[in-house]
């Protein structure tokens, strides 16, 4: 059964581990108790100016935070006591192919944090490694089936990365392999992953630089009476700009709900915080300000 998720969704994400430990922090391998704690006080800067959004305006009813077990548990327990929308990733981090962060035990896990929203990155080119695609294809139907049997809601991260041969068409610019093949590829796998019995309420896809490649995506994603499934808008860790152009082309097209855009939002506060260059009270502002603007931008040109 296919259930869907259409009410406005703004989302704080932050569930980044692997590349917050070695890129944010520059650390590898196993990390200390107090590295750990570390990583644990970052995301409660980011949880922090979320809240800060709110209270200056951002409606609390469709403002919702993405963030790990691993070192955001205290922030989902406390997002959950305050109302607000929690979304957990399942998978493992800063892998290729999707496999379960926490294997057979990933209801379990599931279960103790009751989140909102499950949520899957997924790394999917229809013409990449075919057998890496069935592979993810039935580890995906399995927990979609799981999701919808337990009657809990499904967020799927899309990531369609250019295969060389595909990137070599535009001579490495990936700015046009974006552009020119990245949206018929989107359409593409969105079908095969639905024909695999793989049944998000909101798919969190790339932005598009164009209106009719995201009515394109959303024609996708509500074929055959899908017609309550909702699309929103990931940042990708691009610059402002290209966040702005991405949010602003998908706002005005029904069917896009929302958006969720994590490192354009904090990275360079939390570098510059830990640098000593910014207060954590400045870190907090700089995030909500960004957080706040994205909603803005979103709520503008928002087309139920």
């Amino acid at each position: 059964m296919i259930h869907g998720y259409e009410k406005p969704l703004f989302i704080q994400p932050f569930d980044h581990r692997e590349s917050f430990q070695t890129k944010l922090f520059g650390w590898k391998g196993g990390l200390t108790a107090e590295q750990t704690a570390e990583i644990i006080a970052a995301k409660f800067v980011i949880y922090d100016g979320f809240q800060a959004a709110v209270a200056g305006g951002v409606p609390k009813e469709h403002a919702g935070i993405l963030v790990d077990e691993q070192f955001g548990a205290a922030v989902l327990c406390d997002a959950a006591r305050k109302g607000y929308i929690t979304a957990c990733p399942v998978e493992k981090s800063g892998q290729k192919e999707f496999d379960f962060e926490y294997g057979e035990n990933f209801a379990r896990h599931i279960e103790a944090f009751n989140p909102t929203f499950s949520k899957v990155l997924v790394r999917y080119n229809p013409e990449g490694d075919a057998e890496m695609n069935r592979r993810q294809c039935a580890r995906l139907k399995r927990l979609s089936d799981y999701l919808h049997s337990s009657n809990r809601l499904f967020l799927f991260e899309l990531l369609v990365p250019a295969e060389p041969a595909q990137l070599e068409q535009f001579g490495g610019d990936k700015g046009a392999y974006d552009r020119e093949l990245r949206p018929t590829l989107t359409v593409r796998t969105l079908h095969e992953l639905q024909d695999a019995g793989i049944e998000p309420d909101v798919w969190k896809v790339e932005g598009m630089d164009r209106r009719e490649d995201c009515a394109s995506i959303v024609a996708a994603v509500r074929r055959d009476g899908r017609d309550r499934v909702g699309c929103i808008v990931l940042g990708r860790g691009e610059d402002e700009r290209k966040v702005r152009q991405w949010l602003t082309a998908a706002a005005g097209v029904p069917g896009f709900i929302g958006f969720a855009v994590g490192r354009t939002t904090f990275w360079e506060p939390l570098v510059n915080w830990r640098a000593n260059k910014i207060s954590r009270q400045e870190a907090v502002a700089e995030i909500a300000r960004h957080y706040r603007e994205w909603v803005d931008i979103f709520v503008r040109e928002y087309r139920e």
